[in-house]
């Protein structure tokens, strides 16, 4: 996106992209609280099929033929529907295997080192280029996350490692999350056209879909609630609503400065995520959270819009 104005005149269209960081920052917090009462394959699937419904239905009422979303690019659809099924399928398995709510907050964190992953597939998939600010960037990100996660600790590899290997399982799959999207965020770059829409409207319900196969097959126990159906309706409606003012704000708001506030998600997030589950973090767990948004937003900065000069004829896909 061209960086050549700083200016943050606030219109409806950007304000609505504000909405959707707001919205995307209760995520994990809620997600947590519904996947303790009914399970996180059961969360999911509940969420992303109503979700997928919400959405169909928001587009009828826009006048978007579904024939438009199944006429995009094949690679694009199925490439990038892949990847955005993996990350929510892991991202709710790994909220949901959380050791407790405390360790939700780390998994968040994790998850929010998507930016700087996508600042460095970047480089590779769309021929972007970068400065040296990329190196302290990732550098501060990475650190932001070892903070984060010896909280409590003495601050060692030891007592990182071993934090890691008390709950391989969920740390695993946020960092596989992290990476999923990262690379999902660079193929749909890459892989649709900009004027062709997108195709959240089936990404949605197929990620519905998943979780509920794969809870068939899981014995998970679900007791539902009047609190549990809010969560899911919240869930589901902000879910709608984060991608719908997010590709408005996108298209006509001021891009820049929505790029910079969602650089600071991870940092709100892991508020709502203390205030929702009454978590008290620990000190170094706020340094890593400020270090992880430091970095990202450095990673950020250090892309250039030009493309590097290919010889062989290589397309370019900055834009």
């Amino acid at each position: 996106m061209p960086r050549t104005s700083w200016s943050t005149k606030i219109d409806w269209n950007t304000g609505g992209g504000l909405a959707a960081i707001l919205l995307w920052s209760t995520t994990f917090a809620v997600a947590r609280s519904l996947s303790e009462r009914i399970g996180p394959l059961t969360a999911g699937a509940c969420v992303y099929l109503l979700g997928g419904v919400l959405h169909l239905l928001w587009l009828t009422r826009r006048g978007t033929p579904v024939r438009q979303v199944l006429s995009l690019s094949r690679r694009y659809v199925w490439g990038c529907g892949f990847l955005f099924v993996f990350y929510t399928v892991v991202m709710y398995l790994a909220i949901g295997s959380a050791a407790d709510r405390r360790q939700v907050l780390e998994i968040g964190l994790i998850n929010y080192l998507w930016p700087t992953a996508t600042i460095l597939l970047s480089l590779v998939v769309l021929n972007k280029r970068a400065n040296l600010l990329l190196v302290p960037g990732t550098v501060l990100a990475l650190a932001g996350e070892f903070l984060a996660i010896t909280q409590g600790e003495q601050v060692s590899w030891s007592s990182f490692w071993g934090h890691l290997q008390s709950n391989p399982a969920a740390y695993a799959c946020a960092l596989a999350g992290a990476l999923s999207w990262a690379l999902y965020s660079t193929l749909t770059r890459r892989w649709s056209q900009p004027a062709g829409g997108g195709a959240v409207a089936l990404f949605l319900p197929a990620t519905g879909l998943a979780l509920l196969i794969l809870r068939l097959f899981s014995p998970e126990s679900s007791v539902w609630s009047e609190r549990a159906v809010g969560e899911a309706v919240v869930l589901a409606v902000g879910t709608v609503l984060g991608y719908g003012l997010w590709d408005l704000a996108m298209r006509k708001g001021n891009l820049l400065f929505l790029a910079a506030c969602s650089y600071f998600t991870p940092l709100l997030s892991t508020f709502v995520s203390c205030v929702y589950l009454q978590v008290t973090p620990g000190w170094r767990l706020w340094i890593g959270c400020l270090a992880l948004v430091g970095g990202s937003f450095l990673t950020w900065l250090s892309l250039s819009d030009r493309p590097l000069k290919s010889g062989g004829g290589r397309r370019s896909d900055a834009a």
